[in-house]
């Protein structure tokens, strides 16, 4: 009798312990093991910022580079001098956040994905295959907009 309410004890703890790790891990790579399972690890960043709403102000977005926005989950970039594009900051691949945007690619530090600024499109290199969910955008008073 004492040895089957230790193996059930173990076995509540063992349960525990690694439904407590999968919600660490999904933590650590920016979603919920709910979202997670849903869009396959990666969010949309359609879902998560309405129309009109100022992302952030032209002058402070490199031409050729970008400004990662933590929430909304948004990266803005100028590709080139005038043009913006924004995309979702979570990794196609495992739903990381994206946390860097240099030499005119938006970069996952969790397995070195490499994203266009451009067009949101992966590296040929990258571990990544899809590319980042693109957000319209559009210029209005100095400063870029959900369009």
């Amino acid at each position: 009798m004492t040895i089957e309410r230790d193996l059930t004890r173990r076995g509540v703890l063992r349960t525990a312990g690694t439904a407590g790790a999968v919600a660490l891990t999904a933590a650590a790579c920016g979603g919920t093991p709910e979202s997670a399972a849903t869009s396959g690890g990666a969010a949309s960043a359609e879902s998560t910022v309405e129309a009109g709403i100022a992302l952030a102000a032209v002058q402070d977005v490199p031409v050729g580079g970008g400004v990662i926005l933590v929430k909304p989950k948004v990266v803005v970039t100028q590709p080139t001098a005038g043009q913006f594009a924004a995309f979702s900051s979570v990794c196609t691949h495992a739903g990381c956040p994206v946390t860097e945007v240099k030499n005119g690619f938006m970069v996952c530090p969790c397995h070195g994905s490499r994203f266009s600024v451009a067009t949101g499109e992966p590296t040929a290199d990258s571990v990544a295959k899809t590319a980042l969910a693109p957000t319209p955008v559009k210029v209005v008073d100095g400063k870029i907009v959900r369009a």
